[in-house]
């Protein structure tokens, strides 16, 4: 069955859901993000040691998959994020939109997956500071680093300067708290949404406020 079928059919229930809690200026629609891998669900419990991490050529299919690009380009992007940080325990797939052209909101929406783990719906908020293209969705694909616990990711990071950066046409920024570092990988509108991130807000639910 093709990917993209997969991963349509896999955010149905929580497409209905986020629905009757949505607020105006968050993404249009739900997001296609991919279905998880059999190892990420096949055992829902916690485990009491490191969480386990992703190889990068498991890596490099789901972001070649989700955000539409080959092979080369996502892997491209993914290699440089492994040289500064290593393997990463988690990512998350989703979407997130720009509310305004200067000094605007931005929000986000996707799934958080774990190894050993059920994937989890989180959503972000945060300042968009600069030049960003008002109201335009743009999906993203986030490595998380030492995040050993999925509840951890409820937090705020603070964006990395000068860690943006550009390959074969993916942008790639930092944001860290802690020993927690989020690598979003963006592509089309989405690189210039993440060259202006000040910090991005996770919660359960979707805010109405950014700050």
């Amino acid at each position: 069955m093709d990917r993209r079928t997969l991963i349509v059919s896999g955010l149905a229930t929580l497409g209905t859901a986020g629905c009757a809690t949505a607020q105006p200026g968050g993404p249009a629609g739900p997001g296609e993000l991919p279905p998880p891998s059999p190892s990420a669900t096949a055992n829902p419990s916690y485990s009491t040691g490191q969480a386990e991490t992703y190889s990068r050529e498991e890596l490099v299919n789901n972001v070649s998959d989700f955000l539409g690009v080959t092979a080369e380009a996502a892997g491209g992007a993914v290699e440089r994020a492994f040289q500064d940080n290593g393997r990463p325990t988690a990512y998350i797939a989703g979407e997130e939109a720009s509310g305004a052209f200067v000094g605007g909101a931005r929000y986000g929406r996707g799934l958080l997956y774990m190894k050993n783990r059920q994937p989890i719906e989180v959503f972000w908020q945060g300042p968009s500071v600069g030049w960003d293209f008002g109201g335009n969705a743009s999906r993203v694909f986030t490595l998380c680093y030492n995040l050993q616990y999925p509840e951890v990711i409820f937090q705020r990071f603070p964006g990395v300067e000068g860690s943006a950066y550009l390959v074969a046409g993916l942008g790639v920024n930092y944001l860290r708290s802690d020993d927690i570092i989020l690598a979003p990988i963006r592509t089309g509108v989405g690189v210039r949404l993440g060259a202006n991130v000040g910090y991005l807000g996770f919660s359960r639910t979707r805010r109405t406020l950014p700050f």
